[in-house]
């Protein structure tokens, strides 16, 4: 597909989600031949209507150049004007073909072949390429050329890849554990502007269709108490879980997840053992399904200078003196990793599946936050997920939450980078309100 016509898709691709009525495209857009009947079963297995939509547009932007102006004969063919009309306006040099295929329409598709001695030679040449799954960055084969372009033996699809289900009403339970002021004794200092980080993250994920709970000032052994609530609760009916910690924090030894997070009496609770609570082993009704843990507090103390680059790479900086980092010294003991109160989040487990651990920070490396607005990390993750929750996937949007924060600099100096562990086996989008 042409460039242009992609970023008229991406445009409007928030209006196509919403409005898009999939259903009634498929019999023309298979009789174009703009998309094979495996891929409008993929396509019809994603989920609800606004999946199926926002799955179709994806796969569109892979397809030939006339795969435009067909999908625009469709809408027209099925009586959805206005949304022809609108993507339309966006490119007044399309020329729709006539309802009636011709016979360039119509291309014979034959069955796929063995890949011919040039394909495999280029296989030779070229490393393997793992599916990614952005579906602009490697287009499918256009529908006119496919009976002379197979796809590789062996090689899977970039359409079959799936996402969540996650159209329960509820979605699911939303933790938020809000540690703002320390105990005298933990040696650790207030944090101030974490209050301004909890609303947007309640405000937001209430908006997503979760259920929030805020827990304020909690000593270790209560985070662990509501951690063995939440695991404890029957989840069958929802279809995510998710998990906020905001803290200070600190590095620890690992196996799994790097990190720990301070409660209020200065004891330390390790991320991998917060994951643990909601893994498949000791939540049930969470086996298969995402759980998310989002985690604003310094991985350890070092401060990150960054490095020069170009001018045309450099934005203004933000920050100043109301900086703080949530930081504390390493910790190697035995005591931060003991568990003996909670044996059963000790056990051996089988790789976690099903779960995203998001850092506001690199390991080792302070977490800034401004005492005003609250932390960058928070901050502009709130902002990314009502800007882009209704047509991009988690993962994407953390990429950008990323990319937004890296830009930043505190009092003039040091930079934050955030990062996940993703152990997610499927795309996963939000709801959001219509």
């Amino acid at each position: 597909m042409e460039e242009r016509h992609k970023k008229i898709l991406q445009r409007n691709r928030t209006n196509l989600v919403r409005d898009l009525d999939p259903s009634n495209l498929y019999d023309g857009l298979l009789e174009k031949r703009v998309f094979t009947q495996d891929m409008i079963d993929e396509i019809k297995g994603s989920g609800t209507r606004r999946d199926q939509a926002r799955q179709l547009v994806r796969d569109l932007e892979t397809r030939g150049s006339r795969a435009f102006p067909l999908f625009l004969l469709c809408l027209q063919e099925t009586g959805q004007h206005s949304l022809a009309e609108l993507l339309q306006n966006g490119a007044p040099t399309v020329h729709l073909q006539p309802a009636t295929p011709t016979e360039v329409l119509r291309p014979v598709l034959q069955p796929l072949p063995v890949s011919s001695p040039m394909d495999v030679d280029k296989q030779r040449k070229e490393v393997p390429v793992q599916p990614v799954q952005r579906p602009s960055t490697t287009p499918s084969p256009s529908p006119e050329r496919e009976h002379i372009r197979p796809r590789p033996p062996g090689r899977q699809r970039r359409d079959s890849i799936q996402s969540y289900k996650m159209d329960a009403s509820p979605c699911g339970h939303c933790l938020i554990i809000n540690n703002v002021e320390f105990e005298p004794q933990s040696e650790l200092s207030n944090r101030k502007g974490s209050n301004i980080d909890c609303d947007k993250l309640e405000r937001r994920f209430k908006a997503l269709n979760f259920i929030v709970e805020v827990k304020a000032n909690l000593k270790q052994r209560q985070i662990k108490r509501e951690l063995s609530a939440l695991s404890k609760e029957d989840h069958s009916q929802y279809d995510c879980c998710v998990v906020i910690m905001l803290s200070h924090g600190t590095e620890v030894s690992h196996n799994r997840f790097p990190g720990a997070v301070y409660g209020v009496d200065g004891q330390s609770v390790p991320v991998q053992h917060i994951t643990n609570y909601l893994n498949g082993q000791h939540c049930p009704s969470l086996q298969g399904k995402p759980k998310l843990f989002f985690i604003q507090a310094c991985g350890g103390g070092e401060r990150d200078t960054g490095f020069e680059v170009s001018p045309d790479e450099v934005k203004p900086s933000v920050g100043g003196a109301d900086d703080q980092t949530d930081a504390i010294p390493m910790s190697s003991s035995s005591d931060s990793l003991s568990m003996s109160d909670e044996p059963d989040a000790r056990v051996t487990l089988p790789t976690p599946s099903d779960i995203l651990v998001s850092y506001s920070t690199f390991p080792g490396y302070v977490s800034w936050r401004d005492t005003q607005s609250g932390s960058w990390y928070i901050e502009t993750m709130d902002r990314i997920l009502e800007e882009n929750a209704a047509t991009d996937d988690l993962v994407t949007m953390l990429m950008m939450v990323n990319h937004e924060v890296s830009q930043n600099s505190a009092k003039g100096l040091y930079k934050q980078m955030p990062g996940s562990f993703n152990f997610l086996r499927k795309l996963l989008y939000f709801q959001t309100q219509t």
